[in-house]
């Protein structure tokens, strides 16, 4: 996506977008802002001016795009087709706006930006709940090919991946890709704050080297709940080597049509974000970095750890996005729908309801923007409340639409859907929370909590001694 295209587009469109949340009854100012509208950090953009118009820029061309292609109707045709996506919408997304290479270097095709302008891309795509490969690709295996992979490994890859010609996808077993990303903590009995061990050596996905097999190993096992991992041509996949003295994780790269591969698309809560199981049996692989590098999984712990960060800001801001747009589409009926001769949305109680979730989105657009900028410190916080401020606005909308919003035809289920998925796949909620207490260490051990306060029971109330 080239930087003056951008800006000169956002300079000839006619759709405001100023970062609005939704349209407040009167006397209530919008929200303005969001993921990515102060300069960032990362060096990417060299004056507020030119961060300013780059993001106007990308969030009108979107919001434009996406507002013709990405309706309710078109959406559903599209997680029905045999991709789950919109191939021509992905294709367009990725030919002319580069969206899959927005935050990948130049010398790679890509644009060049930061995590700010994904964060805020991921927002305009959240916004309608789009179908697409996006955050497996962009923001899953991209950052983990990055750091990874050989110069050889990433010439060859991350090209593809900026013009959006290779989907990919990561395939973590046990389905626990919010622990081996570090978003929590594992559960494992007495090691609350464990590392995740790639499923353990007697279960998940394990690896054995064999110097005549293509790519110079073979991996056994499964892998469940991966996001788009039926449509990928690129397979990530963390499996576990070295045995009882020297056990490790290993990231290894299978193409799409390997042999002993088998990929299930399952059906999921929320289908625009389709998944798939995924049978390996003795499938050949290649290791995703140097040979040399085999010997040591630390490497690709910290790895998987940074990726996590910048899922966390990505699904964060998508969270936003959707929990926005829910909040719009509520407004705009209870002003519309009529009792008692009145609008619903002119008695005190629904006025009170509303003005409560309005208060928790633009908080969580606060968080949400905070954590783009300063996705270390804060990403895990500011997932947890984006995720919890979508839960309660999408329970609203359904609840505040009626009948409506039962039936099936109507889309206030989708932004349910997305909160409940969502929460399963990077959450819960609480988890993360206590995950973030434990990195900055509100319950240390020495202070008597630490040991009452497991990463399950952090939500509930302390009791005095």
């Amino acid at each position: 996506m080239d930087r003056d295209a951008v800006a000169g587009g956002a300079e000839s469109a006619s759709t405001p977008v100023a970062g609005d949340c939704v349209p407040a009854p009167p006397g209530v100012p919008p929200v303005a802002g969001g993921p990515g509208r102060d300069p960032g950090t990362d060096g990417s953009v060299h004056s507020a001016d030119e961060t300013a118009a780059l993001h106007t820029g990308i969030r009108r061309t979107l919001r434009e795009l996406l507002g013709k292609r990405a309706t309710g109707p078109r959406n559903r045709d599209a997680v029905g087709t045999p991709e789950g996506y919109d191939s021509g919408l992905w294709a367009e997304l990725s030919g002319q706006l580069g969206l899959p290479g927005l935050a990948l270097a130049e010398e790679y095709g890509g644009a060049g930006c930061g995590l700010p302008e994904l964060a805020l891309a991921a927002e305009e795509t959240g916004r309608v709940l789009l179908p697409s490969p996006l955050l497996a690709t962009a923001g899953l295996a991209a950052p983990l090919v990055t750091a990874l992979g050989t110069p050889g490994q990433r010439a060859a890859l991350l090209p593809d991946i900026a013009d959006g010609s290779l989907t990919c996808a990561l395939a973590v077993p046990g389905g626990a890709l919010s622990t081996a990303l570090g978003l929590v903590a594992d559960p494992g009995p007495g090691t609350p704050s464990a590392g995740w061990a790639g499923g353990g050596r007697a279960g998940g996905i394990q690896a054995r080297s064999a110097g005549s097999a293509p790519g110079g190993w073979l991996l056994y096992g499964e892998a469940d709940q991966v996001l788009d991992g039926h449509s990928a041509g690129l397979l990530l996949v963390a499996a576990h080597t070295g045995g009882y003295p020297r056990s490790r994780t290993l990231l290894f790269l299978v193409p799409a049509d390997a042999p002993g591969l088998t990929r299930t698309r399952r059906t999921t809560l929320d289908e625009t974000r389709p998944q798939a199981r995924l049978e390996l049996r003795d499938c050949p692989a290649a290791l995703l970095g140097a040979p040399d590098t085999a010997e040591d999984g630390g490497p690709v712990a910290a790895a998987l750890a940074a990726t996590g960060v910048r899922a966390a800001v990505i699904v964060a801001a998508e969270a936003v996005g959707a929990a926005e747009s829910a909040l719009r589409r509520t407004v705009e009926h209870v002003w519309l729908r009529e009792q008692f001769g009145r609008p619903i949305g002119s008695f005190q109680v629904v006025k009170h309801r509303l003005a409560d979730l309005y208060v928790q989105v633009r908080a969580a657009r606060s968080a949400a923007s905070w954590a783009a900028h300063h996705a270390d410190d804060d990403a895990g916080l500011a997932l947890a409340q984006a995720l919890e401020t979508l839960r309660t606005v999408a329970s609203e909308t359904v609840q505040l639409h009626g009948g409506t919003g039962f039936t099936w035809e109507h889309d206030a289920h989708l932004f349910f859907k997305r909160a409940a998925a969502d929460e399963l796949l990077f959450g819960p909620v609480h988890r993360l929370r206590a995950r973030a207490a434990e990195r900055a260490g509100l319950f240390s051990p020495g202070d008597g909590r630490g040991a009452a306060c497991p990463a399950d029971t952090v939500d509930q109330p302390l009791r005095s001694p």
